[in-house]
């Protein structure tokens, strides 16, 4: 049985994606930034649920909570339930929702923890009308909160 032929390295077609993959890759740092802004624990997030105060749209419901002093950064929790889609839905939903609300964040209390509920509906639409249109629905619930 013959041997597959050996392509060198520069020109196997995988070698780009790999050179590609390995150009940048994510400082560790900034992953423990990423996760020091979010809830994790279900005891913070029943703190928030049970004490804290709540909106809701269409699409999102908004729970915050103020947080004793301590802790200077806002986090946030997001809970997608199975109902949304499948576990590649809720994980890109999940990834659009954080983008969004990082590029929120420096307009809130500093001293706040928020758990953003997505409700059936909001992937679909998001998926159909585009990442501005989820953009708005952010804007939406969090002017609703700061009224």
């Amino acid at each position: 049985m013959p041997a597959w032929p050996r392509v060198p390295a520069g020109r196997s077609s995988s070698a780009g994606v790999r050179e590609a993959a390995s150009a940048s890759p994510p400082s560790s740092l900034d992953a423990r930034v990423n996760r020091r802004h979010r809830l994790s624990r279900s005891r913070d997030f029943d703190t928030v649920y049970r004490q804290g105060r709540s909106v809701s749209t269409r699409y999102l419901i908004l729970y915050w909570f103020a947080r004793e002093e301590g802790e200077e950064a806002v986090r946030l929790g997001l809970a997608v339930p199975k109902a949304v889609g499948t576990a590649v839905v809720r994980n890109r939903i999940k990834r659009r929702l954080r983008e969004l609300f990082r590029e929120r964040s420096a307009e809130l209390p500093q001293d706040h923890d928020y758990v953003l509920v997505v409700r059936p509906g909001l992937a679909e639409a998001a998926e159909s009308r585009g990442f501005d249109w989820l953009r708005e629905r952010v804007e939406e619930i969090l002017g609703k909160a700061q009224a």
